[in-house]
């Protein structure tokens, strides 16, 4: 059996007693999660995507969704209170999380930052996260997610 990475966020996980199963697909740059998707033969609903943006203050936040939606920062800002947010640079998103852009986990950030999920997500059994590092998902429970003391919020796009 190939041993898998370790990585901050299965660190993470581990500490936390989260269970988890590893997944390994070919990283593809741009593939996104459509790629991941197809790769291990899932529906990209059940791939979260983690996307890191910044507010007005230039204040670090996540967000989750699942693969197949898009994000609108309008309306993320409007609920969560911010005058502006954006998606931050692959070098921003580096620097708050510790994880290259396609490998950006939500667990076993650089900087703790505040967790937004889109609510639809707790409707799934099992997801499948990025697990710190390009190529490798981890599939868990959707409920796992609370261990991140998220905020659920509704459909952005």
């Amino acid at each position: 059996m190939k041993k898998i990475p370790v990585t901050a966020a299965i660190r993470f996980l581990r500490a936390h007693q989260i269970d988890f199963e590893a997944r390994e697909y070919d990283y593809i740059p741009h593939g996104g999660t459509a790629q991941s998707a197809k790769t291990l033969g899932v529906d990209e609903h059940q791939v979260i995507k983690t996307i890191v943006l910044m507010d007005e203050n230039r204040k670090g936040l996540i967000m989750l969704m699942h693969g197949d939606c898009e994000i609108s920062t309008r309306n993320l800002a409007r609920q969560i209170g911010a005058k502006h947010i954006e998606i931050t640079t692959p070098e921003q998103a580096n620097k708050f999380t510790g994880y290259l852009v396609g490998g950006t986990s939500p667990f076993g950030t650089r900087t703790p930052l505040p967790i937004y999920i889109q609510k639809s997500i707790a409707d799934l059994d099992t997801i499948y996260i990025n697990g710190g590092k390009r190529g490798l998902l981890v599939v868990m429970q959707a409920h796992d997610l609370n261990i991140l003391q998220p905020t659920w919020i509704d459909a952005i796009a």
